[in-house]
């Protein structure tokens, strides 16, 4: 994680980025289906930051670090020649089968969890502070990804949009896919902000960030899943299957454009969007 490209403090707090950047290395594991074991931390940070700031940054990331049972084994620090904050994991877990992106078939029925887009929403003004959190303090779905490791045969982390990740499972799977769009998970707070479900749903599709679970799983071990999920308390939706040349995006029977996803080379998180970008959010 880079400062002023990943994130900018403030709005930011330290603590904030201690949490995200173990955040988004544990949906990793968690969309293989692993246990998390121990990370790795290498901090590159600012002169003027302190035993003060150092700390801020360990006690986000502890938190998460206790509630995922996972160990610091090690890491360095180190300045920064450019002036500002970076963060590097490496996260190590461990899984009998693990999933991977490759592993989908012709016919699996693709769920995923949560709700979709309210990262993004958190990037807006005066955004709720339901999404707020959803962009700063990323939970890593990890209790579902060991469940789905006994039914599902694919699955990805949703970090650059479901419409890109999306991609990303079909071309490692060799398959195209489709998705219906009106039946994408929305929070309450996106459906207002948005207005329609319509403007809703595009912010879902190409918002990143979310770190829910796009899982692609075989029909015979759908229902078993459901009830696994439901007993669980871990929510997932059925919002498309597996199948055809390409991915393709529909709108009950209406064939939509293919919206575009995060691009790490084009666009930034910034937590103090310009109005081109609010227009785009």
């Amino acid at each position: 994680m880079v400062q002023d490209v990943h994130f900018r403090t403030p709005p930011f707090t330290l603590e904030d980025v201690g949490h995200k950047a173990l955040a988004v290395n544990l949906s990793d594991l968690a969309a293989m289906g692993a246990a998390p074991l121990w990370f790795l931390c290498a901090v590159a940070m600012p002169r003027s930051f302190g035993a003060r700031e150092v700390l801020r940054l360990a006690r986000g990331m502890s938190a998460l670090a206790r509630r995922a049972r996972i160990a610091l084994a090690g890491g360095n620090f180190t300045a920064s020649g450019a002036g500002g904050l970076s963060i590097t994991i490496t996260a190590a877990g461990e899984a009998r089968r693990p999933l991977l992106r490759s592993g989908g078939r012709r016919g699996d029925l693709l769920y995923v969890s949560g709700t979709l887009g309210d990262a993004r929403l958190g990037l807006a003004p005066r955004a709720p502070p339901f999404a707020v959190r959803r962009q700063r303090r990323p939970e890593p779905r990890l209790r579902l990804g060991l469940l789905a490791a006994r039914h599902a045969r694919a699955a990805i982390d949703l970090s650059d949009g479901l419409a890109q990740d999306a991609g990303h499972l079909c071309r490692a799977s060799g398959v195209g896919a489709e998705i219906q769009v009106d039946r994408l998970p929305l929070s309450a707070a996106l459906l207002r902000a948005r207005r329609t479900r319509e403007a809703a749903a595009a912010v879902a599709l190409q918002g990143g960030e979310d770190y829910e679970l796009l899982l692609a799983v075989p029909p015979a071990r759908a229902s078993a899943f459901e009830r696994a999920c439901a007993r669980a308390g871990e929510r997932v939706t059925r919002i498309g299957r597996l199948g055809g040349r390409r991915l393709r995006f529909l709108q009950e029977s209406r064939l939509l454009d293919s919206p575009p996803g995060f691009d790490h080379f084009r666009d930034k998180v910034n937590p103090r969007p310009t109005e081109q970008a609010r227009q785009r959010i």
